[in-house]
């Protein structure tokens, strides 16, 4: 893998690969960002990767897969998506990245009818059939309005709180999608909880304060960041060092 690249495809001026660019540089995978909000263009697909990368990562963001009727790019990344679910590519999608995928397999994408936001650090639980990638508890960083319905022929790998039940899942044997955000990093939370549109949401139903996430965020990030290297070796395989890991 050494020398091989990953692409992150992302939303926001504010989204940050973080932590999930940090484990796959420390793996040897070089990485590489395409905005297409921006006006970047996605790479063709050949055999279901995109050509000259090993697997590509969909982060989130602050609109939803029911715009692609007025956002181009959103229509473009989910047909993008499904040529790589319908070739088991290596596919994982990110809080809106799993939304994408969700609707690529044709699982309704909805809004929480009662204004409630899942923000903050919230526990997700291992399902029987993901044990073996999750721990039976893990304390992860939320933020968003919507969730998925687990779509059909996929397997329900992690379960959160009954608002946002479907919080991880896997689809074939190489695409994955978590409604959580394993990428989260403290400089990428300040900038969301402190920024013009995402401050306000923090006084929403299910959002926690800006100081109760400060004072988790030493608590639970480390956790993440091992439980984040475990997910990779089982997506990709162990790291080109591995032979000199304890």
């Amino acid at each position: 893998m050494q020398g091989e690249k990953i692409i992150f495809v992302t939303h926001s001026d504010r989204a940050d690969p973080g932590a999930v660019r940090e484990a796959l540089c420390a793996r040897g995978y070089e990485t590489e960002i395409c905005r297409p909000f921006l006006g970047d263009r996605l790479p063709p697909l050949k055999d279901g990767k995109p050509e000259g990368y090993a697997a590509s990562i969909i982060l989130g963001g602050a609109m939803s897969v029911s715009d692609a009727a007025e956002m181009d790019f959103i229509a473009e990344e989910i047909a993008w998506v499904r040529g790589h679910l319908e070739n088991d590519a290596p596919l994982l999608g990110i809080c809106l990245g799993a939304q994408m995928i969700a609707c690529a397999l044709g699982a309704k994408v909805w809004e929480h009818p009662d204004e409630v936001r899942q923000i903050g650090y919230h526990e997700v639980h291992a399902t029987p059939a993901g044990r073996g990638i999750f721990p039976e508890r893990l304390t992860a960083y939320q933020w968003h309005r919507e969730s998925f319905d687990l779509p059909r022929g996929a397997e329900l790998l992690a379960t959160g709180a009954a608002a946002f039940y479907n919080q991880a899942f896997r689809h074939g044997n190489n695409a994955f999608g978590v409604q959580f955000h394993p990428e989260m990093i403290p400089r990428t939370m300040e900038r969301w909880i402190t920024s013009e549109k995402g401050a306000p949401q923090l006084d929403l139903p299910d959002a926690q304060s800006a100081a109760q996430q400060r004072a988790e965020a030493p608590l639970h990030n480390p956790v993440m960041r091992r439980w984040l290297d475990k997910f990779l070796a089982v997506w990709l395989g162990p790291p080109d060092h591995a032979d000199g890991m304890e």
